[in-house]
């Protein structure tokens, strides 16, 4: 059985309070803090029958490992993923349902892949992948940053990221990788379709190998000074790209 995790802040503890509170092993809020949104998340944690410990401001940092607790955390058991990525996919097949993927190379940073799971979250993509050995795995921090997202946005961590990649157009998927120097942009390609949207760390970008296996590459129009854009602002630019060219 895997060890207990910690979530931290409102936004995380809440969704799982919200989604999962039979996995919640105890909750930890500060008493010092009595403002109406710590009286609100109280009440939604004895309603759900939550164990509540008073914990002052240097126990919950040490329990998250931050000083952004907002005063709350929380120990829980992991949550099984609902599907593996080949069981999401046949899932929307089955129901007529064009895949929208986020595809991470090289993002290790926990701040950036917490803030590319809500943006995910938020634009209706299905699942977000990244490769084993150059990503970073979700802990509290992922969660904190994500609000929320981290417990609903299936993340799956892949052995071979350009063979996953092949298995996909297998499926009839269509990859597209985000690069400074590629000749279409963004608008200039349908979303509509089954798509995978692959971004590389900022800097350097995506990996040759994930480059080579793209089926096309686009750019994100820069009309400043700044030649490019965090990995998260880039994620939502390019999934809200796909949510409003799917609205239509």
């Amino acid at each position: 059985m895997s060890s207990p995790k910690v979530l931290f802040g409102f936004h995380a503890v809440g969704v799982r309070l919200k989604t999962a509170p039979q996995s919640i092993i105890e909750v930890y809020v500060d008493p010092s803090r009595r403002d109406a949104r710590m009286r609100q998340f109280v009440d939604r944690a004895k309603e759900a029958g939550v164990r509540l410990i008073d914990a002052d401001g240097m126990r919950l940092a040490k329990l998250a490992g931050s000083h952004g607790h907002q005063g709350v955390a929380a120990r829980v058991e992991p949550v099984a993923q609902a599907h593996s990525l080949d069981e999401l996919l046949e899932d929307l097949e089955a129901k007529g349902i064009a895949p929208l993927l986020l595809v991470l190379d090289g993002v290790t940073d926990p701040h950036n892949l917490g803030a590319c799971l809500r943006v995910a979250d938020g634009a209706g993509a299905h699942a977000v992948i990244a490769p084993k050995d150059h990503a970073a795995g979700i802990n509290a921090t992922v969660a904190k940053v994500a609000s929320g997202a981290a417990e609903t946005m299936p993340y799956f961590m892949v052995t071979n990221l350009a063979r996953t990649l092949g298995e996909l157009k297998e499926r009839n998927i269509w990859i597209i990788g985000t690069s400074d120097d590629a000749p279409k942009t963004l608008y200039q390609v349908d979303l509509k379709a089954p798509t995978a949207l692959v971004l590389g760390a900022e800097g350097q970008g995506m990996r040759q190998l994930t480059r080579k296996t793209c089926d096309e590459l686009v750019g994100i129009p820069m009309m400043g000074a700044v030649e490019s854009l965090n990995v998260s602002v880039a994620s939502g630019v390019c999934l809200y790209e796909a949510l409003r060219q799917r609205a239509v």
